[in-house]
């Protein structure tokens, strides 16, 4: 993946486009924005949580501060491949993201207790997340995504996510990027990552399009879709039988 950066500070805002809006995106984004080094691949996470899913209850309540762990690949990784193990914290609005780079064998190990990580200070903080919530795996989240960065060298950065899937069995990066959704068909979820504001285009973009901000967290539309709505059993079943 080239350079990798291990440290993001910045606001992220979420939002749920028709294909419409999209495709006006696209073509108001021109001469603004270019496709990003990697321009489209498709994720894959794994998401740790209490076994009573504390953390995402919190999360959901929108509080001040709030955290999260998580592993993600791009693509589906073997167990030699490189992958990030993240902690994401937001406070304030702002985001902070800190992650490391492990092997796929070795941060699975990691994370489940079973080796130490690389003695850095972000995994010092990793370390001390462990200790105190003692997360387990409990959802593989993918989607497919289309990435843009500022033509002019900026940190301006936006995103289109689609075809958002999860499941809670096989919740292993290495099993495969399959899942039930999370996005009725149709819908993009954009982010717009910015260090500060957003230049002028982009809003009048947004405005002119009728583009509004969302409260959208993946993790947190499946917890309140397979978990709490109920539907946790059926979900299990489709995923098994289309692996």
């Amino acid at each position: 993946m080239g350079a990798v950066q291990s440290c993001f500070k910045r606001y992220e805002k979420k939002y749920l486009l028709t294909r419409t809006q999209y495709e006006a995106m696209l073509d108001g984004m021109r001469g603004h924005m270019v496709p990003d080094a990697y321009g489209s691949y498709s994720i894959g996470n794994v998401y740790y949580d209490t076994p009573d899913y504390q953390l995402i209850r919190a999360s959901l309540e929108k509080p001040v501060y709030k955290e999260k762990l998580r592993m993600r690949s791009y693509g589906v990784p073997g167990g030699r491949d490189t992958v990030f193990v993240e902690i994401k914290k937001k406070f304030d609005g702002v985001v902070y993201k800190r992650r490391i780079t492990m092997e796929m064998r070795d941060a699975a190990l990691y994370l489940y207790g079973a080796r130490k990580g690389d003695g850095s200070q972000i995994s010092r903080e990793i370390d001390y997340f462990l200790r105190l919530y003692r997360p387990v795996p409990k959802a593989f989240i993918g989607y497919d995504r289309e990435a843009y960065a500022a033509a002019d060298g900026g940190e301006l950065r936006v995103t289109f996510d689609t075809n958002l899937r999860a499941r809670d069995v096989d919740v292993d990066l290495r099993l495969g990027d399959h899942g039930v959704p999370l996005l009725p068909s149709g819908l993009y979820l954009m982010e717009i990552k910015i260090p500060g504001t957003a230049p002028t285009w982009l809003a009048r973009l947004l405005s002119e399009n009728d583009i509004f901000p969302t409260s959208f967290s993946k993790y947190g539309a499946y917890y309140k879709q397979y978990v709490l709505g109920g539907k946790r059993a059926a979900a299990q079943k489709e995923v098994l039988y289309s692996a």
